[in-house]
């Protein structure tokens, strides 16, 4: 299959967050927004999805600032972890750590870097996977983890360093008359996204996506939240883009969680990226049931400046 990723990356696994009020967003992930907490460690928390195979698809930690700890992705095995980390290298990518066992949950083996905004990113292979089950009808909590998106000052940038280094294929982009690029939808998978680009003042995250079963679980999982007081942001709608459902919360963090179903898949490696112009009402939401996109929307997503990237000195 040759439009999955040419470095072995797979999937998207887990995003891993510190928040300063741990106990409020660990109550909001198990009460409210369907999560199963797997375990827990001093001041951390590890949470799955209950049809996913994944040891865990969030990781909370308890911090006096808030800030994305990381993101992890898969691979296809230890071959092409330590081929990615040798490529990087050459690249010039700094790594945070070299490939080696993982003494994370499920273990595996993997390694870390910095990406070109100074996020921490993990890629890894051979993890146990954990029990997981099919959601059933009706059920309305998340299935899997479904994509991250993250805010940058320079969306291209980011989008080529994932593009040319990482090899993650552009799936579509977002356009705005006044602002240039908006957002870039990037697949590692037949999903048309795994993750996303966002322009944004600050690198930051820009929201966390999970899966629903199908649209009644989608809805019904919307109206458990907005009926648990949790500012709704945006939707329910359907983009164009992806042609996925979504409804936007902004949680007791202030990261912005969203609640997906039916994401495209892209089966054809004669994909051609489209750029959508966000002024037209078709391209956020073809339902025309959520409130148009507006600046005080989108500012709900700009989130707080990430505490944890990491800046390179001056050379």
């Amino acid at each position: 299959m040759s439009h999955l990723n040419q470095h072995g990356i797979t999937h998207l696994r887990h995003v891993d967050l510190a928040v300063t009020d741990y106990a409020t967003q660990r109550a909001f992930y198990k009460d409210t927004w369907g999560l199963t907490e797997q375990g827990t460690d001093s001041g951390i928390s590890y949470f799955a999805a209950e049809g996913s195979p994944e040891q865990y698809v969030i990781r909370l930690r308890e911090s006096d600032e808030k800030r994305l700890d990381l993101i992890a992705f898969g691979s296809e095995s230890v071959e092409t972890v330590d081929a990615l980390a040798e490529h990087l290298g050459q690249a010039g990518v700094q790594l945070v750590s070299e490939p080696d066992k993982l003494q994370t949950a499920g273990g595996g083996y993997g390694f870390r870097f910095f990406d070109i905004d100074g996020r921490t990113i993990e890629v890894s292979t051979d993890v146990e996977t954990r029990q997981h089950r099919a959601i059933e009808e009706g059920e309305a909590i998340p299935v899997r983890i479904s994509h991250a998106v993250m805010n940058s000052n320079d969306p291209n940038a980011t989008r080529d360093f994932y593009a040319n280094v990482l090899g993650f294929k552009l799936s579509d982009s977002l356009w705005s008359e006044h602002m240039g690029e908006m957002m870039h939808f990037m697949r590692c998978n037949d999903w048309h996204h795994s993750l996303a680009i966002a322009r944004g003042p600050h690198t930051s995250v820009h929201h966390v996506s999970f899966e629903m079963r199908g649209l009644d679980e989608y809805m019904r999982g919307t109206g458990r939240v907005m009926r648990a007081g949790i500012k709704k942001i945006w939707g329910p709608g359907r983009h164009n883009a992806g042609n996925n459902t979504f409804s936007y919360f902004l949680d007791p963090s202030g990261n912005t969680m969203e609640y997906t179903t039916e994401l495209e898949k892209i089966e054809t490696d004669e994909w051609h990226p489209a750029l959508y112009d966000i002024a037209d009402p078709m391209t956020q939401d073809v339902w025309g049931t959520a409130d148009p996109m507006s600046e005080i929307i989108a500012k709900d997503s700009f989130n707080d400046p990430d505490k944890g990237v990491f800046v390179a000195p001056p050379v």
